[in-house]
């Protein structure tokens, strides 16, 4: 099974408070308005300092989509989505004040964990405009049946309101697909771009994580994946080695770099060497305030259904387990965590 995820990473939405999501009628919630939980969970709340349950998802597992209503990922082309801090700025309807949440027959998606998730695409400019653009590496292989899942993220810049996290769950499925190469097993992003607010001018691309990355889990109690303070975000850009638009070296076959300290490359190994689904790399460092925003997609494969058989309580105890880990080894220092490598959770 495929799992396709949509992560947008804003650094700077003028000054303004712009809560914003992807709105389509894939999406988990996508009804969901200020009157349908205890709190305000629509789509476009920022997450921040909640429990698992309440941000996975952005809490919507039990909000599906209609059956058989997708977003399409076209392969090798560009999905042009609607992103706004409100459902009735769209091209779509508002919602009705009670609701009106549709049923859907989701069952693989209490399966999905958060490693799951490969970052396939990214727009450096978003959440700047309401039609924003993502282009899909040629290569995306095809769905299985019933499609796949997706999920839009994003980051504020560290002085627009950074200590938070959007995400929205979509139903899937890549378009006009012809590659069958399975997507590489994604691992944590390390930062490695110029970082010039933090005294480091240069780029370090012998830091970088190269090849399928796993999106950013940040600034909440519980399945945290990284950890930096507040006003050094991490970034789905440059300082964290995913460049702007379609990230074409997220497959089994992909020619990866290796880079010596002085900056040169070394030599090249393929991306399926880079070990099984439990193996991940940690970076953490102050972070960039750049006043660019990002965005970014990805996707991630299972092709051994036991990979992706976790209940979420199962996979909630995983996370737990996962951030104890990373702390016991000096990740929650912020300076330290950027020299932990290929860490076996």
């Amino acid at each position: 099974m495929i799992f396709l995820l949509l992560t947008p990473l804003a650094g700077y939405v003028s000054a303004v408070a712009a809560h914003s999501a992807l709105w389509d009628p894939s999406m988990w919630g996508f009804n969901v308005t200020a009157k349908t939980f205890s709190y305000d969970n629509r789509p476009v709340v920022p997450l921040q300092q909640m429990t698992f349950e309440k941000w996975w998802f952005h809490g919507h597992l039990s909000y599906p989509p209609p059956d058989n209503t997708f977003l399409e990922v076209p392969a090798g082309k560009v999905m042009n989505t609607e992103i706004a801090c409100d459902k009735g700025a769209t091209t779509l309807f508002a919602s009705s004040p009670g609701g009106n949440i549709q049923s859907g027959n989701n069952p693989d998606v209490s399966a999905v964990k958060p490693q799951d998730f490969t970052i396939f695409s990214t727009n450096h400019t978003c959440v700047w405009n309401r039609w924003t653009d993502f282009a899909v590496p040629a290569a995306m292989p095809a769905c299985p049946a019933g499609g796949c899942i997706c999920a839009f993220f994003w980051i504020h810049a560290a002085d627009a309101g950074s200590e938070q996290i959007f995400m929205n769950g979509y139903r899937c499925n890549v378009t006009g697909a012809s590659a069958q190469t399975p997507i590489a097993t994604s691992r944590l992003a390390r930062r490695c771009g110029a970082d010039p607010d933090f005294g480091k001018p240069d780029a370090a691309p012998w830091n970088c994580t190269y090849g399928a990355k796993q999106p950013i889990y940040w600034m909440q109690t519980e399945g945290n994946t990284f950890f930096e303070g507040a006003h050094a975000p991490p970034f789905y850009n440059d300082l964290y080695g995913f460049p702007d638009g379609a990230q074409e070296d997220i497959f089994e076959d992909s020619q990866l770099p290796v880079f010596d300290q002085a900056g040169k490359q070394t030599w090249l190994y393929y991306a399926r060497k880079c070990g099984s689904s439990s193996l991940s790399s940690s970076s953490s460092s102050p972070s960039s305030s750049s006043s660019s925003s990002e965005s970014s997609l990805s996707s991630s494969s299972s092709s051994d259904s036991s990979k992706s058989s976790l209940s979420p309580s199962s996979s909630k105890s995983s996370i737990a387990k996962n951030e104890a880990t990373l702390r016991s080894l000096g990740a929650h220092k912020r300076l330290s965590k950027r020299h932990l490598n290929d860490l076996w959770l």
